[in-house]
C-alpha cells in the first residue's frame, strides 16, 4: 500500500515514516502543502495523511483542492487537539477521518488500516461507462464481446477519463497525471493518446465517446 504523508515537523515525519515503513507501507513524505498537492496530483496513492497546519498551503486547502479536482483517495487529517472547527470543516470538505495530535502510533496505524479497508470496499476493480468496462487489475478495456489489454499510458489515461465521467480534463491535467509532474513530454502527446483510445472505442463498438472542447479539454461521455 502506498501512502502520501504531509507533515512539516521533520522529527515527527521521520518517526511516522519509520513506523509505517516497518508495517510494510510505502511512504512518500512531503513537508508543505504545495508539495503535498503536487505529489497527490501525479502519483496514485492508496491513502493520504495530511497535517492541517502546514506552510505554503494548509492541509484543509489541500483537501479542498483535491476533492474539487475529483480525487477520491481516502484522506486522514491530523489536527491540533483543541481545534474542533478544523475537524468539522475537514469532514465537511471530504476527509475520511481525523486524528488529533499528539497521537499514539498504535492509533495512527489503526486509523490508516480502517481508512484503507474502506477504500478496498468501495473502489471497484472494474470501471464501467456505457457498454465499455476497464479492468483495473489486468488493464483490459472491453465491450461488445471484444477486449484490448492497454499499454500503461493508455490505461492511465482511460482510467482518469472513466473516474471523471462527464467532467472536462485539460490537456495539462492529463499530461501531468499520466506522464508525471517532471515529464519532458510535449503537450501534443495528449492528443496522440486520445486518438489511440478513440480508435480502441470504435473497434469495441462503444456507445461512449471522448469529447473535446477547444481550450477546455477532454471528457468521456455516453453518446446521445
Amino acid at each position: 500500500m502506498k501512502l502520501l504523508y504531509a507533515e512539516d515537523e521533520i522529527s515527527m515525519s521521520e518517526a511516522v515514516v519509520d513506523i509505517l515503513t516497518y508495517h510494510h507501507y510505502s511512504v512518500d513524505p512531503v513537508y508543505d502543502g504545495k508539495e503535498a498537492l503536487a505529489y497527490a496530483r501525479v502519483e496514485q496513492y492508496d491513502g493520504i495523511i495530511l497535517d492541517v497546519m502546514m506552510p505554503k498551503i494548509n492541509g484543509l486547502d489541500v483537501l479542498r483542492q483535491l476533492r474539487s479536482e475529483g480525487c477520491k483517495t481516502p484522506i486522514l487529517l491530523l489536527t491540533a487537539k483543541a481545534e474542533v472547527e478544523d475537524r468539522i470543516q475537514g469532514l465537511d470538505l471530504g476527509a475520511d477521518d481525523y486524528l488529533p495530535k499528539p497521537f499514539h502510533m498504535g492509533e495512527l496505524l489503526a486509523r490508516v488500516r480502517a481508512m484503507l479497508r474502506r477504500r478496498e470496499e468501495f473502489t471497484p476493480d472494474i470501471l464501467q461507462c456505457g457498454n465499455i468496462s476497464l479492468n483495473l487489475q489486468n488493464f483490459e478495456l472491453s465491450g461488445s464481446g471484444r477486449s484490448f489489454t492497454l499499454p500503461k499510458l493508455e490505461f492511465k489515461m482511460m482510467e482518469l477519463l472513466m473516474l471523471n465521467q462527464g467532467i472536462y480534463l485539460s490537456s495539462e491535467d492529463l499530461l501531468v497525471k499520466v506522464w508525471g509532474y517532471d515529464t519532458n513530454a510535449e503537450i501534443g502527446i495528449v492528443w496522440v493518446y486520445i486518438s489511440y483510445l478513440r480508435k480502441r472505442l470504435t473497434a469495441l463498438n462503444a456507445n461512449i465517446e471522448i469529447r473535446a472542447k477547444r481550450n477546455i479539454g477532454y471528457m468521456l461521455e455516453a453518446m446521445a
